[in-house]
């Protein structure tokens, strides 16, 4: 039980020692991209930079011992940076004191762990299924035009007072009417923005980020650009902080709560989704619940050494998969080697420029961003794109934390519209084919003469009863009136009370009519409740058989009558809402 909730309790003792120079290169590796990104990422938070390599370090370390994957990276993430400051810099204020904004987010961290490792020990791990697909890509891509408006006064080399996108656009066009660009910056976090992307493009395992940090060093050095209005990170403060609670009071805690929550979510959906894909190219299983406890006990550490919130990196994953890594030892490597920066050379960094930073930033947005994802649901299924696309808007009118709860209503909505209104088809006899088959999709397909296979696929229940009921009584309207209409019921997984109801005072009025109504297919578990109701007695126990055949056979028998090619229209309700490609 207890090496089910801490991983480095299995694998540390069958560690093989022909795994180690691999791990040790990896961690070496990660490193080139941990500093640079965790730094980048903190600002983005609105926090200090060296807040940023406290937090990776914790992270790496938590995650070593209670994270079940081998090769997950942790660490500061692009898209919780603007969640994180979404919630801390309002509580702290936009020109509050570093150390408040600090604690803030650690206590944040500390919430979020909580949360998370709650959620795991639950086997809350569904939760991350509150964002689809579609909301998203419309998220992310909101979150990255959110993240490039928000870095280009960083790289044209001035700062800006507004908020939300649409407010700090237009103040950075006003700052650069009004002249305040500062032309070296620019100059410097353009060419690192460059050298990031396009080394990224032309050589994808080149350490492209350090490249863009060395050279922002080197024109600082070559240059003085410190003296030309360029601002620098500044020697980092030696040493790591002690372990400690963030100093902050009850009705701060209550006012992080919120983004807490928001927080988690993105996080448990990032890292589900990351651990699925890692894990497939492993040939490992993904263990979600577990996941969600590792990533919540790196979170509780990173928020008690003045860190906060993370997540899982798909990029810095990527790159350790690609150098090697065998085992979370290569997280420690990298941890272990922040650590010694920290305490033996804190100034190395002292000469960056902050337009570089800007730029990492930026070529993170830009990875973020998924425009061809957007194409293939244009594509694909329309009904999903404006779902992207009203998710992005959310997320870029209203802000971040407004924009996830957003994306998350819209993914419960676009659930509840499919069950609402479900597909639903008659079916028929296709020659030479077995079974029986949608009439949309075989026009050739024959009917029987005074029946109808109707199809509904989706379980019965309040919402959508009255769009049954509709459009059973559509198809019992028809001419001649159909002596038998006979529901396939396998996609029927439930029918509660008010859906019972229903089918009762239904049944009455076709039987008054001249109209049986028969079921078939109906999942044994669903019978069970059917039976439960009452139902069954309502409607007689002959008009439940256990698969389409078996009905067709009896009302063959019955009516003396075959299968014979459609006729007439065999189209549904034209009340009905179109149903979108997909189904």
């Amino acid at each position: 039980m207890l090496r089910e909730w801490v991983p480095a309790l299995d694998w540390v003792p069958r560690y093989e020692r022909r795994w180690l120079p691999r791990d040790v290169v990896a961690g070496l590796v990660l490193v080139t991209l941990l500093v640079p990104q965790g730094m980048a990422y903190a600002q983005l938070a609105g926090l200090p930079p060296i807040t940023g390599l406290y937090t990776t370090v914790l992270c790496l370390l938590g995650y070593a011992v209670f994270g079940p994957s081998r090769v997950l990276v942790l660490g500061p993430d692009s898209s919780l940076g603007p969640m994180i400051a979404a919630v801390v810099v309002p509580i702290a204020g936009a020109d509050g004191d570093p150390a408040r904004a600090v604690a803030l987010a650690s206590m944040l961290g500390l919430l979020v762990g909580v949360t998370m490792v709650a959620a795991g020990a639950l086997r809350l791990g569904f939760v991350a299924d509150l964002l689809s697909r579609p909301t998203q890509i419309g998220y992310m891509n909101g979150l990255a035009l959110t993240i490039l408006v928000s870095q280009l006064p960083k790289l044209l080399g001035f700062s800006v007072d507004a908020d939300g996108v649409v407010g700090e656009a237009a103040a950075v066009v006003r700052g650069i009417l009004e002249g305040r660009t500062v032309l070296p910056a620019l100059a410097v976090g353009a060419a690192a923005f460059v050298v990031i992307v396009g080394g990224q493009r032309l050589a994808p395992k080149a350490p492209t980020v350090l490249l863009g940090v060395l050279l922002g060093i080197g024109a600082t050095v070559a240059l003085d650009l410190g003296d030309r209005g360029v601002r620098l990170v500044g020697a980092l403060p030696q040493g790591f902080p002690p372990l400690s609670l963030p100093a902050v009071s009850l009705q701060d805690v209550g006012l992080l709560v919120a983004g807490a929550l928001g927080i988690t979510l993105v996080s448990l959906a990032d890292t589900i989704s990351t651990a699925s894909a890692y894990a497939r190219r492993a040939g490992a299983q993904v263990r979600g619940n577990n996941e969600i406890v590792g990533i919540g006990a790196a979170n509780v550490l990173s928020g008690l050494f003045q860190g906060f919130p993370v997540s899982t990196s798909g990029s810095r994953t990527a790159v350790a998969f690609a150098a090697g890594a065998r085992t979370q030892l290569a997280g420690v490597v990298g941890a272990v080697a922040i650590v010694v920066l920290l305490v033996a050379a804190p100034g190395l960094l002292a000469d960056l420029p902050q337009p570089v930073l800007g730029a990492v930033v930026l070529a993170a947005s830009l990875s973020m961003a998924d425009l061809p994802g957007l194409r293939r649901l244009w594509r694909q299924r329309p009904v999903e794109f404006w779902l992207a696309v009203a998710a992005f808007a959310g997320v870029a009118l209203f802000g971040v934390l407004p924009g996830i709860a957003i994306a998350v209503g819209l993914s419960i909505l676009n659930v509840f519209r499919r069950a609402w209104w479900p597909y639903q088809t008659v079916l028929g006899n296709v020659a030479d084919l077995p079974g029986y088959h949608d009439v949309r999709s075989y026009p050739e397909a024959e009917l029987l003469p005074g029946a109808v296979i109707f199809r509904f696929d989706a379980p019965l229940f309040f919402a959508n009863a009255r769009v049954f009921r509709e459009q059973v009584e559509r198809l019992a309207a028809a001419q001649p009136r159909p002596h038998w209409i006979i529901v396939a019921a396998e996609p029927v997984t439930d029918v509660d009370t008010t859906a019972a109801d229903m089918l009762t005072e239904l049944d009455r009025d076709l039987d008054a009519a001249g109209t049986r109504l028969v079921f078939a297919e109906l999942k044994d578990p669903v019978r069970a409740k059917v039976e439960r109701y009452g139902l069954a007695d309502a409607i007689e126990a002959q008009h439940f058989f256990p698969t389409i055949k078996s009905a067709v056979r009896a009302y063959k028998e019955k009516h003396g009558v075959d299968w014979q090619p459609v006729t007439g229209p065999t189209t549904l309700s034209d009340g009905q809402p179109p149903n979108d490609v997909g189904h």
